[in-house]
């Protein structure tokens, strides 16, 4: 679905560091008075016992997961809300929308398995355009560009400019001094230049948007000021490429945020308090392997059925965890024994996190590509939260590695917690930690289902 520019211009205008909002609505008609006076009926609505409504569903989950829904759907042109974390109805339909594409009940849930699909054609659309977050050398403004359609770049003091290699896309951030300026003299300035046809506009205190056209390029502008200091960015592509620049302006906006706080976020983002993640048993008497990250800062790993376990030990390089629950007794171990090849085509096996299987604890396998890029192997589609440790075996049901979950920059808020990409650890790696660690290599199962368990981390 292609959305007109004007019509993204009003999203994108209404929240100067969230992307996009809603157009204003049009002016209603007055009513005419009733024909009579007497007592209203009482309006009732039927309500169904244990049934949810969606936008509710969307309310319990952590803010970071709602905002990397919202970017995904905005990746494939399916949502034009603010790209901020919250719930809203208009989240909620374009969930609907992707589930009506897709042939899936439109439930405005997504499932485990709609969630991946979704993540996947999301980050396909990121990789192809080459998104990327980086920050500008002389200003430190948080700038988001489709690094692969605008190769050519151009920097002084004054800005930066990046375009294609025939000029079909031109994106440019300035940046200036001028006394007294407001985004009204801005505003108005800048719709004189090129002999602009602005067809939408929007001014307040605090930042501009415009777009339209500029000869036979479409343009979409968002500025701001501070203390003198003026800051553009205009985004100009020929009307040919509006079906790969739609999602790319919308991305843009919402990672544009032309007067930074404080140093860009680096790293990793702040853990959630209560995280779901899966274990690998690696041996009869409670040793577990699982991800690093997810094991971090826990004040307590439960683990159902079993009680808590320990961390042991960890590895940065390897990015692994050793756990061990004291006292257990009858644990199924995975079958570890194999070749160092990874294959492509392998299987996922975890615990998604309640929020994605309706409170369940169910044991689940989902497929899985694998793809080695220099030193790490990506995994795609990306699995639901809780698979964070979850076991890989390959086509022939040797074990393959263990799944991990790391940060990944998307379009939001500046300072909003990111969403996760998926990543495999090796057999041999896993191997290599746990001989490392003293944990003997057991023969055990080929049932990875047999072989996993939901860990709990709480933190302070």
């Amino acid at each position: 679905m292609k959305l007109p520019l004007v019509v993204i211009a009003a999203a994108l205008a209404a929240f100067p560091g969230a992307g996009l909002a809603q157009a204003p609505a049009a002016k209603q008609q007055p009513k005419q008075a009733p024909a009579h006076t007497g007592p209203k009926p009482v309006a009732t609505v039927p309500i169904r016992p244990g049934v949810q409504a969606p936008v509710d569903t969307a309310k319990a989950m952590e803010q970071a997961e709602r905002l990397a829904i919202q970017s995904d759907l905005a990746w494939i042109s399916l949502y034009n809300g603010a790209i901020n974390g919250e719930a809203s109805e208009r989240m909620v339909t374009a969930i609907k929308a992707f589930q009506k594409d897709h042939g899936a009940k439109e439930t405005g849930v997504l499932n485990a398995q709609e969630r991946s699909t979704l993540s996947a054609a999301a980050r396909k659309l990121q990789e192809n355009v080459g998104w990327k977050i980086m920050s500008d050398a002389t200003s430190g403004a948080r700038i988001g560009l489709p690094t692969k359609l605008v190769p050519q770049v151009i920097s002084d003091v004054n800005g930066t400019k990046w375009s294609s290699a025939t000029g079909t896309i031109q994106i440019e951030f300035l940046r200036r001094k001028e006394a007294n300026a407001s985004t009204a003299t801005v505003a108005a300035s800048e719709k004189k230049l090129h002999a602009r046809k602005t067809d939408y506009s929007v001014v307040r205190p605090d930042f501009f948007v415009l777009s339209g056209m500029q000869g036979l390029k479409k343009f979409y502008i968002r500025g701001q000021t501070r203390n003198d200091e003026v800051r553009v960015l205009t985004i100009l592509y020929d009307q040919a490429t509006e079906g790969t620049m739609t999602p790319v302006t919308v991305a843009m906006s919402s990672a544009y945020n032309p007067f930074p706080g404080g140093v860009a976020q680096a790293g990793p983002p702040p853990r959630k308090k209560v995280e779901y993640a899966t274990g690998i048993v690696v041996s009869a008497d409670g040793a577990i392997v699982t991800d690093r990250q997810i094991t971090e800062g826990c004040m307590t790993i439960a683990v159902p059925g079993h009680g808590n376990a320990t961390r042991v030990a960890d590895d940065e390089a390897r990015e692994l965890a050793l756990l061990r629950i004291y006292g257990a007794s009858g644990l199924k171990p995975l079958a570890m024994a194999g070749s160092g090849t990874t294959k492509p085509n392998i299987s996922l096996t975890g615990i998604a996190d309640p929020q994605n299987q309706g409170g369940r604890n169910t044991v689940s396998s989902v497929a899985a590509t694998a793809t080695t890029s220099g030193a790490e192997t990506s995994l795609s589609p990306e699995p639901a939260l809780g698979f964070s440790g979850a076991a890989a075996t390959d086509s022939d049901g040797k074990f393959a590695g263990l799944a991990r979950l790391k940060p990944a920059v998307v379009a939001g808020p500046a300072g909003t917690p990111l969403p996760s990409q998926a990543l495999l650890v090796s057999a041999d790696s896993v191997r290599d930690f746990l001989k490392a660690k003293g944990v003997t290599i057991a023969s055990g199962s080929s049932d990875a289902k047999a072989s996993v368990l939901r860990l709990v981390c709480v933190r302070k």
